[in-house]
């Protein structure tokens, strides 16, 4: 008897054992930087359109800035793919406050299954409020973002405020769906609020000669000079959608739109093609945080 209850009791703490291994690498989760910095998943939907992200703090003295979320949710019966990179500067506060409320805000939206641009409009309006308003708490950083929706794996909405990325790959072409908000581009209507860009010799364009992107989360004393307005669209994933990419600065420094989808074009895992991509950023020397997500729709 004795022997048998030693050999049922081995028997459970290895079945624990293993079940708590495949809780610890679940992929299905928020990413913060404390975290591990690579995981996948998949759509109980449609079991072929998974997803992989990787994560590679760069050579800066700071701590890593970029938080990822990667994670398909039941609500009702749908399913959401809920997928962002938070690129923060001047902290962590901001992408990590971003990365635990912004989703959430959107999904309270009344009319985001019915006009989930606007739900999302307003949701960054909303979160962006929180944060200035909670800056006693959260500091005076602040946060670049691109989010994107995949709703029942047939529509994805994606919206960005800065410089973070995504990019569709349809039939082998790159299609670019954020947009890069860039100082110089904006500068009018920084002048107009009342805020200048300058461009030192061997630097990039500023917001009042220290932000390098144009609308951001955050960043209390430049706020009345940046727009917190992301741009967004509705992308239908039709037959030719064969993966999105999405990822910080720190990729799209030093590879166009078109280098990233060609170098994971023929690579099946997800989780795999993320890590091809910040390791070639490496290879290209880029020096900042780099944190990629592949969601493969074929």
């Amino acid at each position: 008897m004795t022997n048998n209850l030693v050999s049922v009791h081995f028997t459970v703490l290895i079945f624990v054992y293993q079940f708590s291994g495949l809780l610890l690498i679940n992929p299905e989760k928020v990413l913060g930087p404390s975290d591990s910095d690579s995981g996948k998943g998949k759509s109980k939907m449609k079991k072929h359109i998974t997803h992989g992200f990787h994560l590679v703090k760069g050579r800066s003295g700071h701590a890593m800035e970029d938080y990822v979320v990667a994670q398909f949710k039941q609500v009702d019966n749908n399913e959401l793919g809920l997928f962002a990179i938070f690129d923060g500067h001047s902290g962590q506060s901001v992408p990590d406050y971003l990365k635990t409320h912004l989703f959430d805000n959107i999904l309270k939206e009344p009319k985001f299954w019915t006009e989930p641009a606007d739900a999302v409009k307003s949701a960054y309006s909303i979160t962006d409020s929180t944060i200035l308003d909670k800056s006693g708490e959260l500091g005076r950083g602040g946060s670049t973002a691109v989010t994107a929706i995949l709703i029942n794996c047939q529509k994805l909405v994606v919206a960005n405020i800065g410089d973070s990325r995504a990019v569709l790959c349809q039939n082998g072409q790159a299609k670019q769906l954020s947009v890069d908000h860039e100082p110089s581009v904006e500068s009018e209507d920084i002048k107009n609020r009342g805020g200048f860009v300058s461009n030192f010799p061997g630097d990039v364009p500023r917001v009042d000669g220290q932000l390098a992107v144009s609308r951001a989360f955050g960043d209390k004393s430049l706020k009345v000079h940046l727009s917190s307005e992301p741009h967004v669209i509705v992308e239908l994933i039709g037959d030719d959608a064969e993966f999105v990419i999405l990822a910080s600065d720190g990729l799209w420094k030093v590879m166009t739109n078109q280098e990233a989808v060609d170098a994971i074009r023929d690579v099946k895992d997800a989780r795999s093609a993320a890590k091809i991509l910040t390791e070639e950023a490496l290879n290209r020397k880029s020096s900042d945080d780099i944190s990629c997500v592949v969601v493969k729709f074929q």
